[in-house]
């Protein structure tokens, strides 16, 4: 009997594979952590080959854990790091070029090269995106452009494209013997290509890239199924039916599913999610326009969406490249060694500022210093750089959307650091919620696959078994909160004009 789903979560820095069972509870975990590969500033890339070979084993390790068999899996939902650019040989599966991630800002002179005709809104009233090296249509452009023989081969059909959702589903249901080549409708909304309306590859766009449109993979509702895993896999014959990016695979996992819920997700970056419905709203506040999801037979559901680029990794800089911390979870009791920032503003612009700024000239700074500050102040104003990013994009959100925010359902690693929660709740004015279930990400992805085989019956049964599992309040006196947020301002113009 088949009792449980698995999810592949293809992220940013690791792979994992999560078992769940009927009430979305996690029966079992892998996870493998590959190479962050940086040859240039700016430059972030992966080993496909690496991101695959992990996902296998950490879907065995998942497996062994629960001593569990294909044949107790329902079906597999796959999550994953968007507009991430993996281009790959038809014929041999082998990438031509390392995987582009979502970070890397080396195409910015493709971007000011398009946004001559028409400004960086030129494709948005049509993608919901502003040209950006965010996205992976520069990506892709970088790779014809610069890889020998890559331009000739596109036009040949020999290539093909796909964020790592794509890149794992093709080698899942068999690879050169017959993989399958779709995507998802939340990750072809990503890549600057897609009609957000028609849900389908846009002939203008691609001509106005140049990229060939026998590159791209099939587009499918989020619910849906996508293929079945074949070859020498512990999965084999089992059902991909669910395919989500990660962020609205939160959302979904945060079971957000009306007008005007949301989520923010705290990992490598920030991302927050509001639910608009139906409709496609349009953002005169620096947000981005994206498909929140689709479920086969119904309308899409769009969304609003404020990335920001530096939250997590801040943390992990930290550790790696100052040697502040030996384990990142270690940042909360250094921060909490003092009562406040000492005045210190840490503003992570490392790639540019995201939302609502987006300003790829920006560089990160560390303002305010006085000979009183000392590491654990840094500390303190590096977990206090992701509540003001987050209390900026809510802000463009609701003016946005028209709506005011009751509370912030959040998840990702960082939520369990109580001191940023507290922070965030103080900052926001109002309560920070958690779930009991903080992996919504991999949750997001189950519930998708879960619904598209029956395994769970409908959204309002997801809504019950989403569980609170934390609250914070706020406690911070408006004056307090109103000076905070003005020095924040101030540090972040001071990043701007660097590059």
């Amino acid at each position: 009997m088949s009792e449980y789903i698995i999810s592949i979560d293809q992220g940013t820095t690791s792979t994992r594979a999560i078992v769940f069972d009927k009430q979305g509870q996690i029966v079992s975990t892998g996870q493998l952590e590959h190479k962050q590969i940086m040859t240039n500033p700016g430059w972030v890339e992966h080993d496909p080959e690496e991101i695959w070979t992990n996902s296998r084993e950490a879907v065995g390790q998942a497996l062994a854990r629960a001593n569990l068999t294909r044949r107790q899996i329902a079906s597999i939902g796959i999550t994953n790091q968007r507009e991430t650019t993996v281009i790959w040989e038809k014929a041999t599966g082998k990438p031509i070029y390392n995987a582009i991630v979502w970070q890397d800002t080396r195409t910015q002179d493709i971007v000011d090269r398009l946004a001559e005709d028409g400004g960086l809104q030129r494709f948005q009233r049509k993608t919901g995106l502003p040209l950006a090296p965010y996205f992976s249509a520069t990506k892709i452009v970088w790779i014809l452009e610069n890889v020998a023989g890559a331009k000739e081969m596109a036009k040949n059909g020999e290539l093909l494209f796909g964020t790592t959702d794509s890149w794992l589903l093709w080698n899942l249901t068999g690879g050169v013997n017959g993989g399958v080549h779709k995507t998802d409708v939340t990750n072809a909304s990503r890549t600057l290509l897609m009609d957000l309306r028609t849900l389908q590859w846009d002939e203008e766009l691609l001509k106005a890239f140049d990229i060939p449109a026998a590159m791209l993979p099939e587009i499918q509702p989020s619910v849906s199924e996508f293929g079945t895993v074949e070859g020498n896999n512990l999965l084999r014959t089992v059902k991909i039916t669910g395919i989500l990016g990660d962020q609205q695979a939160a959302t979904f996992g945060q079971t957000a599913f009306e007008k005007g819920e949301s989520k923010n997700t705290y990992g490598t970056g920030n991302f927050l999610i509001v639910n608009t419905g139906n409709q496609v709203v349009e953002s005169i506040n620096g947000l981005i326009s994206t498909v929140c999801y689709q479920i086969e037979g119904e309308e899409p559901v769009y969304a609003l969406e404020g990335s920001i680029a530096v939250t997590g990794s801040l943390v992990q800089w930290l550790r790696d490249n100052l040697g502040m911390i030996g384990e990142s979870s270690e940042v909360e009791t250094l921060a909490k060694s003092v009562e406040d920032n000492g005045g210190a503003y840490f503003v992570p612009a490392f790639s540019g500022l995201f939302a609502p700024h987006w300003r790829p000239d920006a560089r990160g700074v560390l303002v305010g210093l006085t000979r009183y500050i000392h590491k654990g102040h840094i500390a303190r104003a590096s977990l206090e750089a992701t509540a003001f990013q987050t209390a900026e994009v809510m802000a463009a959100a609701s003016n946005d959307a028209g709506i005011g925010f009751g509370e912030l359902r959040v998840d990702g690693g960082m939520v369990k650091n109580e001191t940023l929660m507290q922070f965030q709740a103080d900052i926001l004015d109002i309560p920070v919620v958690r779930p009991k279930i903080i992996e919504t990400t991999a949750l997001g992805a189950a519930y998708a696959a879960g619904l598209q085989v029956g395994f769970w019956s409908s959204l309002d049964q997801l809504k019950e078994i989403w569980q609170v599992g934390g609250e914070w309040k706020p406690q911070m006196s408006a004056e307090r909160r109103t000076e905070l947020l003005k020095n924040w301002d101030k540090a972040v113009q001071r990043t701007l004009d660097w590059a």
